[in-house]
């Protein structure tokens, strides 16, 4: 189906100034030529926008970022991950602006007991960037699987709470796969929208609200437990 700008700037709610900027910029395919002044667009415009009008406003993503995904928009969802590229800083959870230490520097900084480290790289608690690339991000969790020994909080308990994160890894990983198999180009932004909405929205809630509901019911017992005994 083709479309006037109009049409498109109706269905975005993207202004006409803004989607010229983007064809400028190479984000969005040029139009349909009929004459000179007359110009059609496609279906692949719009769900190019969308996406990008996502990317931009959920994600805080560059046009150069956007650009360097919608290249190999071809390959993603499908065997590629370029797509996710734009992500990958985020998912990362090592901040931009984060200061890097070779695994040297880093025991030295932090004054870090080598075995506890080993032992936590070992049981997959600390998960750097690559075997010689810390961040204080590291070190933070080192100070907390610290203050677990001091108050005595069984190790195991950690473990195990690492063990659904590579759980949660895998199921993400797998909606993935699924959304591989059922992409085309009409349903491009719909399925990106899918899977940044579950790794960002969706896990969020669905974590708060079961802890939530989790500790109320815990809280709820022991008010219950007191005022029996009472």
């Amino acid at each position: 189906m083709e479309y006037k700008i109009s049409e498109l700037v109706a269905q975005t709610d993207v202004p006409k100034s803004t989607i010229l900027y983007y064809i400028r910029e190479g984000l969005l395919p040029e139009a349909k030529k009929l004459k000179s002044n007359v110009h059609r667009y496609s279906n692949e415009h719009i769900e190019l926008i969308k996406y990008i009008k996502y990317m931009k406003q959920e994600m805080g993503s560059s046009n150069e970022e956007i650009k360097h995904a919608l290249e190999n928009k071809n390959q993603s969802l499908s065997s590629s991950f370029s797509m996710l590229a734009p992500l990958m800083q985020t998912l990362s959870a090592i901040p931009s602006g984060a200061k890097h230490y070779t695994k040297k520097e880093f025991i030295e900084h932090y004054d870090i007991d080598i075995k506890l480290l080993q032992q936590l790289l070992i049981d997959g608690i600390l998960v750097p960037i690559n075997s010689d690339d810390f961040t204080d991000k590291e070190a933070s969790i080192i100070r907390l699987i610290e203050d677990f020994k001091e108050v005595g909080i069984e190790y195991t308990l950690i473990r195990t709470y690492v063990h659904h994160a590579k759980i949660l890894a895998e199921l993400e990983h797998n909606i993935q796969k699924q959304l591989c198999s059922v992409r085309s180009d009409e349903n491009f932004s719909t399925l990106w929208k899918i899977m940044f909405e579950t790794l960002f929205n969706a896990k969020e809630y669905l974590f708060s609200r079961y802890t939530h509901n989790i500790l109320f019911k815990a809280l709820k017992d022991e008010i219950s437990k007191n005022h029996h005994q009472n």
